[in-house]
């Protein structure tokens, strides 16, 4: 009886991922394969070292190892400003998705640091991806959410809602905002 409640409760909640792969827009798609054909944010060294000083340790905590945090920290600040968002609301959604395990895996099957489903890499060509790397998934992840925030037409708590597949709610975007708050400057 347990395991059937077990497998039921896992199948329902795979049922939106699984539709969700089957439902791919064209131009998420398209956004992904140009932001893997992209690509250093600082330009200053100095604003660097004290920006990564600061970040790391807000983050210390959550990443033990000195040189994963800084790796993890310097590819967040790139890709936030490829894609022009704040490097706060992409520490906060990292914050939220996996508290900073590159090696996290939800329910569904979503992976990674952003949590990526892994369906995206089949859509797009790059199979051979791997979602526990770190510049891999913030290059999926942050590409995502700047698409989401395009559709949603400038509308961050609708973007971060489908970023999540809770389209209509609010409460995964109140709790990104909130975990945004401990890494603005």
């Amino acid at each position: 009886m347990r395991l059937t409640i077990t497998l039921l409760l896992f199948f329902s909640l795979s049922l939106p991922a699984m539709a969700a792969a089957e439902e791919v827009d064209p131009a998420l798609r398209d956004a992904l394969k140009q932001a893997f054909a992209q690509s250093n944010s600082f330009t200053d060294r100095f604003d660097a070292e004290v920006w990564l000083t600061d970040m790391s340790g807000r983050t210390n905590r959550y990443v033990k190892d000195d040189l994963e945090r800084i790796d993890i920290l310097r590819t967040v600040h790139a890709e936030a400003d490829r894609v022009e968002l704040p490097v706060s609301l992409i520490l906060g959604v990292i914050h939220t998705e996996s508290r900073f395990n590159r090696f996290a895996v939800s329910v569904v099957g979503a992976q990674g640091l952003m949590q990526v489903m892994p369906f995206w890499k089949k859509e797009i060509g790059r199979s051979d991806d791997n979602l526990t790397n770190i510049q891999t998934n913030l290059r999926y992840g942050s590409t995502i959410l700047k698409y989401y925030l395009q559709r949603s037409k400038g509308n961050m708590t609708e973007a971060l809602a489908r970023y999540n597949g809770s389209y209509g709610k609010v409460w995964y975007p109140e709790k990104v905002y909130r975990n945004q708050r401990r890494y603005e400057d």
